[in-house]
């Protein structure tokens, strides 16, 4: 865990590789809750028989399941002490290079591309997030995601 104190020194990381995550299983019960939670059970994801005859040999896990633990990697990574609170504002671009096969570990890396002053005592942060694959050399998951912090 990267703490800080407020967010003027959150805002000083600024153009830096802040903080590499803790590496992340994908499991076939999490990806099973995915596709129930958001009504897309494609068979690539969940039918574990026919996915070993598809084009990766095994399931794998839905992109915006990849996406959606950016949440999970920046709780768990970045405090700001004097935060009131921090909202997800959305995204600029995602890419999935890579398939996450279940069973894959994942890991986030975060750089810290610009600390925007924003009305309520915040900050717009945009973060670079590159998501890697355990033993892979291509990254899976790139976006850009934006974060309000307000203190």
């Amino acid at each position: 865990m990267r703490t800080f104190e407020n967010l003027a020194e959150l805002a000083a990381c600024v153009g830096q590789d802040v903080a590499a995550t803790e590496w992340v299983q994908i499991t076939q019960q999490q990806i099973n809750q995915f596709a129930e939670a958001t009504g897309d059970p494609q068979w690539i994801h969940i039918d574990v028989e026919r996915a070993k005859q598809g084009p990766f040999g095994v399931p794998i896990a839905h992109g915006f399941l990849t996406l959606s633990l950016l949440s999970q990697f920046f709780d768990k990574t970045i405090d700001v002490r004097s935060k009131r609170m921090g909202v997800n504002y959305g995204l600029n671009k995602v890419r999935f290079m890579a398939p996450v096969p279940v069973g894959s570990r994942l890991r986030a890396h975060l750089h810290l591309h610009s600390a925007t002053p924003i009305e309520g005592n915040g900050l717009q942060l945009q973060w670079n997030v590159t998501v890697e694959r355990e033993g892979s050399d291509k990254p899976v998951c790139a976006a850009e995601s934006l974060v309000r912090i307000y203190a």
